[in-house]
């Protein structure tokens, strides 16, 4: 028969059949085991009528005196999966000792939570696959704007935001600003200064600031933050530009000005009545982005630089 001990079990084997041989004396037998003279006769007896399957622990295999029972457990996943459902198991053990007075330890939460279904370890979960983006292929197509806290005089001045525009096509830094922190204010004079000395940019690449987007449910009528509002003025220009040129002769446009010129006719009617104008905004604002506008101008009149 085949019996299975536990390491604890199997040094105590050969001690205890030394005493049941008498080379050895009960008093040292306990010494050496660690236990009281009691236990080791106990331990003398059961071995003399069971053999070594007499020192396996009668308890392995039955249920610990400490464990939880069934129905606090099936308590508890129902007040998790009616309230907490969304919840991790370290905020669930949090909301049931602060709402429910059920005092448990996170991982025992963590556990049934993952029996049940209620949580996914992130070892189980499945890696996020992340498309890649590619450049762009023309200078000023599309430019990443970021903000960089960081003492930059090296405690000569107090610490600042560092406003970074960078070409994506080439990787060029195009212009850099000091700020005391990052503002849409601050984004708005830079953005300035930019097109100043290098023009319009086809596009603006940012990362989920609150300057770039809208967040925080108070705030969801409205999905246009204030720096939004002046690229939007910078698409109103185009329409404005195209309603002069109908007025002047489009005829008389040149190759790249005439090629906006019918982009931005293709997408707007000229405004020959009174009308709201928030719908043409966009559409000019999506070419804007999209980067039309560079593709028919070099399309009429070659690569630009």
């Amino acid at each position: 028969m085949l019996v299975t001990m536990s390491d604890k079990e199997i040094h105590r084997l050969p001690v205890i059949q030394a005493v049941c041989e008498k080379r050895l004396r009960r008093r040292d037998a306990a010494s050496q085991l660690g236990i009281s003279e009691r236990q080791a006769q106990r331990l003398i007896n059961r071995y003399r009528v069971s053999g070594a399957e007499g020192l396996v622990s009668r308890k392995r295999g039955q249920p610990s005196n400490r464990r939880l029972t069934e129905s606090l457990k099936m308590r508890v996943l129902t007040l998790i999966r009616e309230n907490y459902s969304d919840f991790g198991p370290t905020l669930a053990a949090e909301k049931l000792r602060e709402r429910h007075n059920i005092r448990l330890s996170i991982e025992t939460v963590r556990n049934w939570m993952t029996s049940d279904g209620l949580w996914v370890p992130h070892a189980r979960r499945k890696s996020r696959v992340y498309q890649p983006r590619h450049r762009r292929d023309c200078l000023g197509e599309l430019i990443q704007i970021d903000g960089s806290h960081h003492d930059w005089f090296e405690g000569r001045a107090p610490k600042c935001c560092l406003l970074v525009f960078i070409d994506d096509a080439t990787g060029r830094l195009m212009h850099l600003r000091f700020s005391e922190s990052e503002t849409a204010f601050d984004y708005m004079l830079a953005t300035r200064e930019y097109i100043e000395q290098h023009g319009k940019p086809v596009s603006l690449y940012s990362d989920k600031h609150a300057i770039f987007r809208v967040s925080g449910p108070e705030n969801r009528n409205t999905t246009v933050t204030q720096f939004g509002r002046v690229l939007y003025d910078l698409a109103i220009e185009l329409i404005c530009a195209a309603q002069a040129a109908d007025f002047k002769g489009a005829d008389k446009l040149g190759k790249g000005t005439k090629a906006v010129y019918d982009l931005v006719r293709r997408e707007v009617s000229f405004m020959e009545t009174d009308r709201a104008i928030y719908k043409d905004m966009n559409k000019i604002f999506k070419v804007l982005k999209d980067g039309e506008f560079v593709e028919a101008v070099e399309k009429a009149v070659g690569k630009l630089a």
